[in-house]
């Protein structure tokens, strides 16, 4: 067969179909499950990869944890533990310094566990309220809350996908199985460096003004704000349906934003214009005049009115300290090695059901089944690149360019992954470069454990890009910021926690 550079063309043509997903995904806005499949579809016809293989991925251990956790997160929030935790946790610190500590630890504690999306769509607002009572901008604390999401979810192996990614690479070419804490210690250290860095570089977050200040600004009297309940009769209707502007008699509906930060400015449209307006699930109205009248269309239509919680009211009782509870005990479990974790996981799920902590309409809403997809086709992936010879191409060439210099090789794998996160998803990042990372270790005879906790750390470490996280994307909006802002303290956290990466890894896993 013809060979290139020790390459044939089953190896070249993944190369090509893996930069065009890398460009597919940076630039079109196709669905990015939708971009994984396609190029799986290539990588069979083409031959570049088995069938068995390319399945391989959708019945992986990795990808059924993950689809069970999330009816796991669903318990948690229909009982009320997640919003009971939010709102306890934030308090009322004395200075700038104070309020990232009692904001980052948390967060990033509740991340290890929980989807950070999640998390960071449960502070969102909470936050930007919290803000406002400490006299701090918004834009001052959204994003060190999007990085203790990221930040926290390393700390275990269940805090972010492509810690169960990798450790899956690492468990097929070993035979030995992670724990759920085993990137407790050294994410811990980064988390904890990311907070001091934050209050040290403070100077470099932006003062912002949220979209709500827009119309603060411009209005007279006092601004509430009302919130759109997604699982209400209200989205999909417009005002105009309501009757929501004829029943305005003391107060004013200035604007709405939208469930993903963009502003329409209705006291600027005509009476017409405005009636055709419809409201979306998650959308934030925003009024002046008397709260009275404000609270009396809250109550009216089925709003919900300017709580601690904005998005959901729940009752905390029985049903919240058992979730709780089967949490705590899944955790368990799998921590002292009692059951496999992929078992705790569907006992858990179970429990969440059977005990009605989680209704069965919800557990199926739960399943984000596009995610699922990625993450299948993200393994499968990998196979492509380790099986072509891709792999132990790149690991050659690695030891040719660092000799028996292990730890030179360490530092240009975090690097790579480090940078190539900022512009493709962590799962993508961490599939690709796991079965890199596991042959340099080998080639080189350098302990793989080392090279596989630094590769995690690292593709989750994307601060300096609001398209480096989905998180990133969410606060964003809400926190009327502009590209450049993520660079300016992200640059700085990028290379502070690539050392403090590099160096914990060296400490704890000598190679």
């Amino acid at each position: 067969m013809l060979e290139f550079m020790g390459l044939d063309w089953h190896a070249w043509l993944t190369v090509v179909l893996v930069f065009f997903m890398f460009g597919t995904l940076i630039k079109s806005k196709l669905p990015a499950d939708i971009v994984f499949l396609g190029v799986i579809g290539l990588l069979i016809v083409t031959g570049c990869l088995s069938t068995a293989d390319a399945l391989s991925g959708f019945s992986s251990t990795t990808v059924v944890v993950v689809g069970v956790l999330f009816v796991v997160v669903a318990g948690l929030e229909e009982t009320g533990v997640l919003h009971w935790t939010v709102k306890y946790l934030l308090g009322t610190p004395s200075s700038y310094g104070k309020a990232i500590i009692r904001l980052m630890l948390p967060v990033a504690a509740l991340s290890a566990f929980l989807s950070n999306t999640t998390v960071v769509a449960l502070f969102i607002q909470v936050v930007k309220m919290w803000a406002k009572k400490l006299n701090i901008a918004p834009s001052k604390l959204l994003i060190p809350l999007s990085y203790a999401a990221g930040m926290g979810g390393v700390c275990t192996l269940i805090g972010t996908p492509p810690n169960l990614i990798i450790s899956g690479f690492y468990t097929e070419a070993t035979g030995n199985q992670l724990g759920i804490f085993f990137t407790t210690a050294p994410g811990l250290f980064c988390l904890i460096v990311g907070v001091v860095t934050i209050i040290l570089l403070q100077r470099l977050l932006p003062v912002r003004k949220t979209p709500e200040d827009e119309f603060e600004e411009t209005s007279h009297g006092a601004v509430s704000y009302l919130y759109v309940d997604g699982k209400s009769h209200l989205p999909g209707q417009s005002l105009g349906d309501i009757h929501l502007l004829e029943s305005c008699k003391n107060c004013t509906l200035l604007g709405i934003v939208r469930f993903d930060g963009e502003v329409e400015h209705i006291d600027q449209m005509s009476f017409k214009a405005a009636a055709d307006v419809p409201l979306m699930g998650e959308d934030t109205l925003i009024f002046t005049g008397e709260k009275t009248d404000v609270e009396r269309l809250a109550n009216q239509f089925g709003f919900l009115s300017n709580s601690l919680n904005p998005h959901k009211q729940v009752s905390i009782g029985i049903p919240t300290l058992l979730a709780s509870c089967i949490m705590i005990g899944m955790v368990l479990l799998s921590s002292f090695n009692v059951i496999p974790l992929l078992d705790s996981c569907i006992i858990a799920a179970l429990l969440m059901l059977v005990t009605r902590c989680c209704s069965v309409k919800n557990a199926k809403k739960s399943i984000n089944w596009d995610v699922l997809m990625v993450f299948a086709a993200s393994i499968a992936l990998g196979k492509a690149i380790d099986s072509t010879g891709l792999a132990q191409l790149l690991a050659d060439n690695m030891h040719n360019l660092c000799g028996n210099n292990a730890t030179m090789a360490l530092i240009i794998i975090c690097t790579l992954g480090t940078f190539l996160t900022e512009f493709v998803s962590n799962t993508a990042c961490g599939a690709i470069m796991a079965p890199i990372a596991i042959k340099i270790a080998a080639t080189m005879g350098a302990n793989p454990l080392t090279f596989c906790l630094g590769l995690m750390i690292s593709v989750s470490s994307s601060f300096a890009t609001p398209i480096g996280s989905p998180t990133h994307l969410m606060v964003y909006a809400p926190g009327g910021y502009r590209f450049t802002d993520f660079m300016r303290i992200g640059l700085p956290m990028n290379f502070i926690i690539l050392a403090a990466n590099i160096i914990i890894c060296l400490l704890l896993f000598p190679l």
